[in-house]
């Protein structure tokens, strides 16, 4: 059966030729070859309408995927924009890491000079400081000034190293401590018990409790002390350091101030 739009163009078609019939008798031409040029009219007609039907569907798809590939490109140049203001702050913050860096260096080239003064000022203090633990002291400063001079140590750990030394020499100005050591009495090299408390007073005392002295700050030597005033206390406070009794006051001579050295 001929569809609607068929129908149409060959009943034009018909009415065409029927027209030209009477007024052209001489051309006048039979019913079937009428039909048969209005169904190729019909024929051709439809197959240009398909070809308009076929490119409007491919156009309107060449619409769709412009939208589509325009939001992707939209995506795109949001996200091109987020990475470039990311790379601007790594750019910046490369500056600034360059910027420290040169900075370290020129530190580390002030702060060698700085760490041999301190260890110098740290040395001069413990020749002049009660002499307690005397050789720990001054073996740890001996270490510290061969490890300044290794290459395998950074700057900053031989800092922390020095700043540890004076951290220690404090300590000992808050701090109770008994130890063995061996001093000079009455011109003998005798073993004896230190007690150290704090940098206020450094005694002894002879195994035995024989004798007991102190160091005396103005004649820079150690004293022998009266055991009727201070034999009991010393040897109350060298258990007191060892924790063996409870802390408790104790009478021990101290020396009067002196001026600090200008």
């Amino acid at each position: 059966m001929l569809n609607i739009r068929k129908i149409t163009c060959l009943l034009s078609s018909i009415l065409i030729f029927a027209i030209a019939s009477l007024s052209f008798p001489a051309f006048a031409v039979s019913i079937s070859e009428v039909m048969q040029e209005g169904e190729q009219r019909a024929d051709q007609g439809l197959r240009d309408q398909g070809q308009i039907d076929s490119v409007a569907d491919q156009t309107e798809k060449i619409v769709e995927d412009f939208r589509a590939v325009t939001k992707v490109v939209d995506g795109l140049k949001m996200y091109n924009a987020l990475l470039q203001t990311q790379l601007n702050n790594q750019e910046a913050e490369m500056v600034a890491l360059s910027d420290s860096i040169s900075n370290i260096a020129l530190i580390e080239r002030q702060i060698a000079p700085l760490m041999i003064r301190m260890l110098d000022a740290l040395e001069e203090f413990v020749k002049l400081d009660t002499p307690f633990l005397k050789k720990e002291r001054t073996d740890r400063i001996a270490r510290l000034r061969e490890m300044m001079e290794r290459s395998d140590v950074t700057a900053a750990e031989k800092l922390r190293r020095v700043v540890e030394g004076y951290q220690i020499e404090n300590d000992y100005g808050r701090t109770i401590e008994a130890y063995k050591g061996s001093t000079e009495v009455n011109g003998n090299l005798l073993e004896v018990d230190f007690l150290r408390i704090g940098r206020v007073a450094l005694l002894y005392q002879t195994v035995g409790s024989t004798y007991t002295g102190a160091w005396d700050s103005n004649e820079h030597k150690f004293v022998e002390l009266p055991p009727a005033t201070y034999k009991a206390q010393v040897d109350r406070g060298l258990k007191i350091a060892r924790k063996q009794v409870a802390p408790d006051l104790l009478v021990v001579p101290v020396s009067a101030p002196t001026r600090a050295m200008q």
